[in-house]
């Protein structure tokens, strides 16, 4: 692939940025060369390769579900002033 001005132009157009002619000339060697890498990776034999979609394992980092003692509706006020019946008093919702 040819990567010149008018790439970086069109590329930048499509991106919606304003690339200044310094920009440009720093940029064209960069593309360049990132293209060359990318076409080393294209000639790699990949036959017979899985495809692999993480390169680390995925697993559940949560841990079990254990049953417990709840606390008891008191303990669970005993912190608070603001309770009314057995539950926690909150501000009126109009």
């Amino acid at each position: 692939m040819k990567v010149d001005k008018e790439l970086l132009l069109r590329v930048g157009e499509l991106a919606r940025l304003k690339l200044t002619e310094k920009e440009i000339d720093e940029f064209v060697p960069q593309v360049k060369e990132i293209l060359e890498n990318f076409s080393q990776l294209d000639s790699v034999d990949t036959k017979g390769v899985k495809p692999s979609f993480h390169p680390v394992e995925l697993k559940n980092a949560m841990r079990e579900d254990e049953e417990e003692q709840c606390l008891s509706n008191e303990d669970a006020l005993s912190n608070t002033s603001h309770k009314k019946e057995g539950y926690f008093k909150g501000p009126k919702a109009v």
